[in-house]
């Protein structure tokens, strides 16, 4: 009989991990298990995306290894799995960071910076880690489709928060509260 799967003498982890890798790469395996299943019942998974402002962690690696049991037991349940990858760009952590960077205070912006110029440095060093993001994705062999990620600083993603906003509001789901 012959042994479809390789014999290991000795155990290098890091060796198995890239021939593994190398073979989903070089037989699209992530984009079959979506293509091979087209017509089946849909499970659409978006990413709570990370922040590409900094680098990733360890936590990164632990959320992003939990999602991926989810998508591959769907995909495994029979299921046609599409993965979104997206891109935390808002929040007063990336603000902060540039103002420190560019010598400024919010008081500065529209006057010392047009609100473009301050907006597009928010934009580019949000977005400064990105290869170092893809190149883990990729490392520990989690499935998302990187090619065409939701970047939250989009006018059609932002529209599209809002005009949820406004459903929910007119179902009067939404309401006013109080945390600390």
């Amino acid at each position: 009989m012959i042994n479809k799967f390789p014999e290991y003498k000795g155990l290098d982890l890091p060796k198995v991990a890239e021939e593994i890798l190398a073979y989903w790469k070089e037989n699209d395996i992530f984009e079959k298990s979506v293509s091979t299943r087209e017509g089946k019942e849909p499970f659409v998974f978006f990413e709570g995306p990370p922040s590409a402002n900094g680098l990733p962690g360890i936590h990164h690696v632990m959320a992003r290894a939990i999602k991926d049991i989810f998508c591959r037991y769907k995909t495994q349940k029979g299921y046609q799995v599409k993965r979104k990858a997206g891109w935390d760009t808002h929040g007063l952590p990336v603000e902060l960071g540039v103002e420190k960077e560019l010598g400024i205070t919010k008081e500065d912006i529209g006057t010392k910076i047009s609100v473009e110029k301050y907006n597009d440095a928010c934009k580019n060093a949000v977005m400064r880690y990105t290869d170092v993001w893809n190149d883990l994705t990729e490392k520990i062999g989690y499935w998302v489709d990187m090619e065409d990620p939701y970047v939250t600083y989009k006018a059609k993603y932002m529209e599209t928060v809002w005009w949820l906003l406004s459903e929910i509001y007119k179902k009067d789901l939404l309401y006013k509260g109080y945390t600390i």
